[in-house]
């Protein structure tokens, strides 16, 4: 008899929802908007797996719903803020992420939003739209260099150092701060009030946790330059985004790139910051290529049937066991 597996979409680029129909019987959301816990948890019940993207809520009601069948919540994405850990750990889930696999990509648009930003291209680009470029003014639409300057990158796991590889083709000198990476030869390790004070861009590539929520405030915000540009494609509650809004109207920040927000989606109530002619705002598309997304599934799958099989899962998030009821950083059976 198959095991049941509830996958919070009804597709999902690439094949991976197929191969798991060979394996599982697959349940879906059948909804074309953004499902709420109790949508899900209505749908839970005697699961053995979840595999939900990035922003769909996996709280312990959902899990009580699913009950004690449910081994293993599998997110097709990087980021795992949406996931009630401790419930998780409490019931002995396996949570796993796809990390890795969308470094390269998100890299890529990081530095979108970098030239983006830093050259003025959005508000260039709307005003050809609109029929505004009537006279070439050499005051017009002016930026600042992506060359030559210094980036600082605050989280240096795998983005943050594919984003460090890119910078060299721009001669680009790069501090970063991140406690728990190693050293390398493409970045100089700095304390956060350093890579702030020096630092032309600073980008974030950290994970939304208690101790990074709002980690980039009012009073970050002020000790960087007022020629400097923010660019985040970590997660939206990282930065304060009323500080961010007040810094760049009042002109104490060159500009802000944004990929991410505290509230996702927006709907048709937009955050002040995407009116801002020196915020570049785009809807969260970082790790957005065919090749990059269907890979994010095919990973969140594999882990969805890993741990059916019994086996350890491929990539669990920090803290999570490998195995269901089996504390992390060891193997063996659920007890």
């Amino acid at each position: 008899m198959k095991r049941r597996v509830l996958a919070t979409r009804e597709t999902l680029p690439g094949r991976g929802l197929d191969r798991l129909s060979e394996t599982a019987d697959v349940v879906t959301w059948p909804g074309t908007g953004k499902p709420g816990p109790a949508d899900l948890a209505a749908l839970a019940p005697g699961v053995s797996g979840v595999l939900a993207l990035g922003n769909d809520p996996v709280d312990g009601a959902l899990m009580d719903a699913a009950g004690p069948s449910l081994r293993v919540i599998s997110l097709a994405s990087m980021g795992f803020d949406n996931v009630d850990r401790a419930a998780a750990a409490e019931r002995g889930i396996v949570v796993t992420h796809t990390p890795g696999v969308l470094a390269e990509t998100t890299a890529d648009l990081t530095f979108a939003l970098i030239l983006a930003a830093r050259r003025r291209i959005g508000a260039a680009a709307g005003n050809l739209a609109e029929g505004s470029w009537e006279l070439f003014r050499m005051h017009d639409y002016l930026g600042l260099d992506i060359h030559g300057s210094t980036l600082g990158l605050i989280g240096y796991g795998q983005i943050g150092r594919a984003v460090a590889r890119r910078a060299r083709g721009f001669g680009m000198r790069v501090l970063h701060h991140d406690p728990y990476a190693p050293d390398d030869d493409l970045s100089t390790p700095v304390d956060l009030a350093t890579l702030l004070s020096e630092s032309d861009i600073v980008s974030l590539h950290v994970p939304l946790t208690v101790e990074t929520r709002h980690l980039i405030s009012a009073g970050e915000l002020a000790a960087m330059k007022p020629t400097a540009t923010l660019v985040s494609t970590s997660r939206g509650g990282v930065v304060d985004e009323e500080a961010l809004l007040h810094a760049v109207r009042e002109g104490r920040l060159h500009s802000a790139g944004l990929d991410v927000y505290e509230r996702e989606p927006m709907g048709t109530e937009l955050s002040p910051l995407v009116a801002e002619p020196h915020v570049v705002t785009l809807p969260h598309v970082g790790s957005a290529t065919e090749a990059t997304r269907a890979a994010m599934v095919d990973l969140a799958v594999d882990n969805v049937l890993d741990v059916m099989a019994e086996r350890p899962a491929r990539t669990p998030l920090p803290g999570s066991p490998a195995v269901p009821g089996i504390p992390a950083g060891t193997t063996g059976a659920r007890a």
